[in-house]
């Protein structure tokens, strides 16, 4: 189990959200529940001028994230970062490295990445790095040097004989799945003819042979190295390929892996990447990792959507119960990784139509989800783009007039993904999206129990209306959404809720939530958190 640090800062501000004026206190807890930021650091911010982003440009946006401060409301106040692949890569999204030890040089240098470091541990964010272990890179020196030995026949001696080490003696060989029979997901190694390797996402992309002791020390070795260099943990791409249909061995290989993390950093943080159904992702947690996205909730089909689409809130706050004693039951230490989209996916704003009380609504929903949730940069601003991977991770927009650090495209994007509204512009709209999602961090920020307690979902005899209870440590808050397209009276006259007050609103339109004599009112698609 994971050691919490149990240090708690207080701080003492005035809270604007939604149509009410709210004054509570910020209470931040030092331990593995963060509000996570994705970032994809080519399309975030150029620092240079060469059309690139980098890690220099995140340094000088760290206070659009987390300003420090709590008594303003100028930053989103994130307290933790996912990093997207930074290590030396030919493609434009670094998904298939050719050294694990470095820094990409389109992205900086390791000075860059240890002031990064630096500075959020300043403000009290967390940096998590995706570490891609299921492939290398084609091009990265251990995949050329068992090429080159593949048609070296053994030498049969102690010590190779041959001028290039020969297939016995280079250890490379079995960092990797070499057949002289062409399997499904197998590709020609090319000369010599009759070799074949598996990779299984792309011939560029050579799978690791995770069951070589050897390759496991090796991966053990590049997680250290990171963690050393200060990151909290890692979000681990593509768990369910490692052995392509074994659940079983791939659960065993992240148990292999979060032990050997955990003995050398016991707080570090690990969420995994199980793009697969409810019962599919559930059985991870079976590996000791902290967090699995919840993909099931995610997307356009997710249940975060359909419930917006079919108003059906009652019975969303009845799948989040279930869905966190399913998880808990197998770890009970598991923290949920909520998210809406990501950079594999059709971004959020595009599948809701971009009708922006749908976004809001989006947002609450999954942001008052238990857990740690990951939002993708741009989507509080309402960022577009879909069709291929490309078009899901276009430039930051940071102002419609103001161009600068605004990145180039991603290489073959095709689509423009215009937006009216930018960063700058919408900091000034006190109704905008951004505004809204500082607003939901915030409220997040003053009561802990959101994201670290035990939901018991509740009944408000209302089937548009998602309520449910969080408790943490002895202390319980009450989460209410209004699903409905119009305003609604509901019943807490009972003795559970007779000393209850509004904590916080959160309104996508003019409407005033009020709670008086057990009758709480609220307008359409809007959330209170009462306490």
């Amino acid at each position: 189990m994971k050691k919490v640090l149990n240090f708690i800062l207080i701080f003492t501000m005035a809270l604007m959200v939604g149509c009410g004026k709210k004054e509570n206190k910020i209470n931040i807890i030092d331990d593995d529940y963060r509000n996570y930021y994705e970032i994809f650091v080519r399309s975030f911010y150029d620092s240079d001028g060469d059309g690139i982003g980098d890690i220099k440009g995140i340094i000088e946006k760290l206070d659009y994230l987390n300003d420090n401060d709590y008594e303003t409301k100028k930053d989103l106040g994130i307290d933790g970062i996912w990093l997207m692949p930074i290590m030396p890569s030919p493609t434009y999204h670094k998904y298939d490295v050719t050294d694990y030890y470095s820094i990409d040089p389109q992205y900086g240098t390791m000075e860059d990445f240890e002031q990064l470091i630096e500075k959020c541990e300043e403000r009290g964010i967390k940096v998590i790095i995706d570490l891609v272990v299921n492939h290398s890179s084609a091009k990265h020196p251990w995949f050329l040097s068992a090429k080159k030995s593949l048609p070296i026949e053994p030498c049969g001696q102690e010590v190779c004989t041959h001028e290039e080490l020969c297939r016995e003696h280079n250890k490379y060989i079995d960092y990797y799945n070499f057949s002289q029979e062409r399997k499904s997901g197998y590709h020609s190694v090319g000369m010599p003819s009759g070799w074949y390797y598996e990779g299984v996402f792309w011939d560029q992309m050579p799978d690791l042979n995770l069951d070589n002791p050897e390759v496991r020390n090796e991966i053990e070795d590049i997680g250290k190295f990171w963690l050393e260099k200060g990151v909290a943990g890692f979000r681990i791409d593509a768990c369910t390929s490692f052995y392509t249909g074994n659940t079983t061995k791939n659960v065993e290989f992240l148990k292999d892996f979060n032990d050997r993390m955990e003995g050398y950093k016991e707080d570090v943080y690990i969420v995994g990447e199980v793009w697969a159904d409810a019962n599919t992702v559930s059985q991870y947690y079976k590996s000791g990792a902290d967090s699995f996205f919840n993909f099931p909730f995610a997307d356009t089909t997710g249940r975060i959507v359909s419930t917006i689409r079919g108003r059906k809130g009652a019975a969303f706050s009845k799948a989040l119960e279930d869905w966190q004693k399913k998880i808990k039951a197998i770890d009970k230490s598991a923290i949920d990784a909520p998210f809406v989209s990501n950079h594999d996916n059709g971004r959020s704003a595009g599948f809701l139509a971009q009708n922006e009380v749908s976004m809001k609504m989006a947002a609450s929903l999954y942001q008052m989800m238990p857990g740690n949730t990951f939002i993708y940069y741009g989507e509080e601003i309402g960022m577009i783009g879909s069709g291929r991977d490309e078009n899901k991770r276009l430039p930051m927009l940071w102002s419609t007039t103001d161009k600068k650090g605004i990145t180039n495209a991603p290489p073959n994007a095709d689509y423009k993904g215009t937006i009216d509204t930018g960063v700058a512009e919408q900091e000034k709209d006190e109704n905008s999206l951004l505004q809204f999602y500082k607003d939901i961090i915030r409220i997040k920020n003053e009561n802990p129990e959101i994201q670290r307690g035990e939901i018991t979902s509740i009944y408000l005899g209302n089937e548009a209306v998602c309520a449910y209870s969080l408790e943490y440590e002895g202390s319980k808050v009450y989460v209410i959404h209004n699903l409905a397209d119009k305003q609604v009276e509901l019943d807490l006259s009972g003795d559970e809720y007779s000393k209850l007050k509004i904590r916080g609103e959160l309104t996508t339109d003019d409407g005033k939530i009020t709670l008086k004599k057990g009758k709480l009112t609220m307008p359409s698609m809007s959330t209170t958190i009462l306490k």
